[in-house]
Order: C-alpha cells, then sequence, then structure tokens
C-alpha cells in the first residue's frame, strides 16, 4: 500500500496512530485558499474530528519523494471543495503537504 493510499485510509478511519507514524515531526500543510500553515498536531486533531470527509479519491502520481491526489471534499459545514494535495515525502513519511481548492456550488 502507498503511503497516500495508507494517510486516506487513516483519514477515514480516524486512525490517529496511523497518521502520527505516516506524518513526518517537521510536518507543515500550507492551504493555499486561505494561506494558512498547520503542524502535525493541528492536522491530526482536524482529521480526528471528523469535519473533513474525502469522496473520489484519486492518487494522479507517486514514487519516493512526492505524491499528488484529487478528492472531493465535504466539510461538516456542508461545503464542497475540489481538492488538489501535493505531498513531499522524505523518510517514508509525508513532510510537507500543500493544496489547492475549488469550491463546488451547492
Amino acid at each position: 500500500m502507498s503511503i497516500l493510499e495508507k494517510y486516506s485510509a487513516a483519514m477515514k478511519n480516524k486512525d490517529e496512530a496511523a497518521m502520527n507514524e505516516l506524518l513526518h515531526d517537521d510536518f507543515k500543510f500550507l492551504m493555499h485558499k486561505s494561506g494558512n500553515t498547520l503542524g502535525k498536531a493541528d492536522v491530526i486533531k482536524w482529521a480526528m474530528s471528523g469535519d473533513i470527509k474525502q469522496d473520489k479519491i484519486r492518487v494522479v502520481y507517486e514514487n519516493d519523494e512526492v505524491g499528488i491526489h484529487h478528492a472531493f471534499v465535504t466539510f461538516d459545514d456542508g461545503n464542497v471543495e475540489a481538492v488538489m494535495a501535493v505531498y513531499k515525502y522524505k523518510d517514508g513519511k509525508i513532510t510537507s503537504l500543500e493544496t489547492g481548492a475549488t469550491p463546488i456550488p451547492k
């Protein structure tokens, strides 16, 4: 199973232990839409909250250094976004994540 497949499963199953294992201690998440940057603990807390529901997840490309995936994400507030995500890897863990999101009309 690839890193992105493991990450998607951990998000779906709210598997905090797997998230801790997959995300590097220096992990940073840059959300281009808002300009916010989150660290490892922030992302794990958000993932465990259940606010993020991914559908139609598609790995576009992945190797030992990077992964790119696209998904439709529904949030608890009812907003849906098409999200393109780029992950960088180091030592078999995710060190950074950058996303671009397009709102999907309700």
